[in-house]
C-alpha cells in the first residue's frame, strides 16, 4: 500500500509518498531531510496531536487551553469528553495545569483570567 502525505515538519513542504507493508512503514520517498522521514513514519504508525479547546471558568468565562504535549490521534475524543465536563477554578495563569494526566498529557492554560 502506498500513501502520499505532505510534511509540516519545516516550511519547505515536502510531497513524500510512504509504502507501507503489513502496517509498517518500508519505505519514504520525496523527503529532503531526516525529520521528513521520521514524521512520515510516526503519521502512518501512531499519529499524535496536541488537542486545543476551551474549558469553562467558575465565573462562566471560556478559558483557551492546550494539551502540553502531543496525545494519541485516536485519545481526541476521550481528552475532549473530560475537557468538557470540568470546571476551572480562578484566578489562572498562562501554563498553569488545569487537569492532570489526561491521555499522557496535562491540560494546560493558554491565557490568563483573574
Amino acid at each position: 500500500m502506498t500513501r502520499e502525505m505532505i510534511c509540516i515538519v519545516c516550511p519547505m513542504g515536502c510531497h513524500m509518498e510512504v509504502t507501507l507493508e503489513n502496517g509498517q512503514v518500508a519505505d519514504v520517498k520525496g523527503n529532503t531531510c531526516p525529520r521528513g522521514k521520521k514524521y512520515a513514519e510516526s503519521e502512518c504508525t501512531a499519529p499524535m496531536r496536541t488537542v486545543t479547546t476551551t474549558v469553562m471558568c467558575e465565573n462562566g468565562a471560556l478559558l483557551p487551553v492546550r494539551t502540553d504535549r502531543p496525545v494519541r490521534k485516536e485519545d481526541m475524543f476521550k481528552v475532549m469528553e473530560i475537557v468538557n465536563s470540568h470546571i476551572a477554578p480562578l484566578p489562572v495563569k498562562i501554563k498553569d495545569v488545569i487537569i492532570k494526566d489526561v491521555c499522557g498529557a496535562n491540560i494546560v492554560a493558554a491565557k490568563n483570567i483573574d
